[in-house]
């Protein structure tokens, strides 16, 4: 029978989800977490998020161009849009911008671009690019301005950034003339934690230590993390994600943060802390369940964010670094064929084997 016009005529089947409409998806998810960023941490946030997005863009262009492809369709599927607003929301809002354009060139041409483009990247982009300035510019990739909470700035006296001061930082490296470092830059509340630690302190002693301890872990940064879960729910509604990933990412860091902190309080922080207090949230809904990078079977995916959230609390304890994530992502990326190879779905018909 002839369809009616208007109508479109069987096969029903929906209609798998194209690129561009996932990353758009992924840009709306950001939105939550990137306002609570820009509202605690100032200006900075933003002009880095422009500042990156222009340059993965026109990074990605000329790529194209070099490898003699067409630069729109590359451009037009928001992938190097996604990658630069997860690079961007990792970094500090006071980073040159020299810093961000080399991290974001990392990211889109040694990464992406040179195993083939989308698809073909064996490791996270964004990551990619925040480690490479992370272990190349350690000091200017960890400085981060304290977040606008009154009690915080009054106790410490510790000032904030206007929008102009905060461009004027990242374009030309000037402070404000009535300004010195320290009263524009905070340790993080993972490395205020891990510094107090070190130096014999308890737990205890360190939260009564600090203005910048909430109900859970540092100010201004529970409420980015949570802004940002409401993102990755809002990511699980709509079908962009599955749920395994993100829930056994925080369900490995929880449950080895919990062990410890069982055996000993007092020198172990408590799983909320690790879960609120950095780029945890962050890193379970939005960077761990990148579809190039990361595990494909169900279980696979469950593995691979297991071992993602039980390496973060590894080197937040022992390591180096304080917060981890990008580290230990970059880390499951690796494994994750192997991964997938050993949790492969039985074949419908097939016997287990004995």
């Amino acid at each position: 029978m002839q369809a009616r016009a208007g109508f479109i005529s069987s096969p029903h089947a929906a209609r798998v989800n194209s690129v561009d409409w996932v990353m758009l998806q992924v840009c709306l998810a950001l939105v939550p977490g990137t306002l609570a960023l820009v509202w605690f941490f100032g200006w900075g946030v933003l002009i880095n998020m422009a500042l990156a997005v222009v340059f993965a863009v026109v990074a990605e262009a000329l790529v194209m161009k070099v490898r003699g492809r067409p630069a729109l369709p590359a451009i037009a599927d928001y992938s190097a849009v996604v990658t630069a607003l997860l690079f961007a929301l990792t970094i500090p809002p006071t980073l040159p911008w020299w810093l961000t354009l080399l991290g974001i060139l990392f990211a889109i041409v040694i990464v992406k671009q040179l195993y083939g483009g989308i698809g073909y990247n064996p490791f996270n982009p964004a990551m990619a690019g925040y480690v490479f300035l992370l272990i190349s510019y350690p000091v200017a990739t960890t400085t981060w301005l304290p977040p606008d909470v009154p009690a915080l700035l009054a106790a410490q006296d510790l000032v904030t950034l206007s929008f102009m001061d905060s461009a004027r930082l990242i374009f030309t490296g000037a402070l404000p003339a009535e300004h010195t470092w320290d009263a524009v830059s905070a340790a993080t509340p993972l490395d205020e934690m891990r510094t107090l630690l070190d130096q014999g302190m308890t737990m205890d002693e360190i939260r009564a230590s600090s203005p910048l301890w909430g109900l859970f872990g540092g100010r201004g940064w529970e409420w980015v993390a949570f802004w940002f879960l409401l993102g990755g729910l809002y990511m699980l509604w709509r079908k962009v994600i599955t749920w395994q990933i993100p829930v056994a990412f925080l369900a490995g860091l929880m449950l080895a943060a919990a062990v410890f902190w069982l055996l000993d309080p007092q020198s172990y922080p408590a799983p909320m802390l690790h879960l609120v207090s950095g780029a945890a949230v962050l890193g379970a809904f939005f960077i761990a369940t990148d579809p190039v990078s990361a595990c494909t079977t169900k279980r696979g995916q469950l593995v691979y964010g297991f071992l993602i959230g039980v390496t973060i609390y590894v080197i937040r304890t022992w390591g180096g670094y304080p917060d981890a994530v990008a580290f230990s992502v970059l880390l499951l990326n690796i494994a994750a064929p192997m991964i997938d190879h050993y949790t492969q779905p039985r074949v419908f018909g097939q016997k287990r084997s004995a």
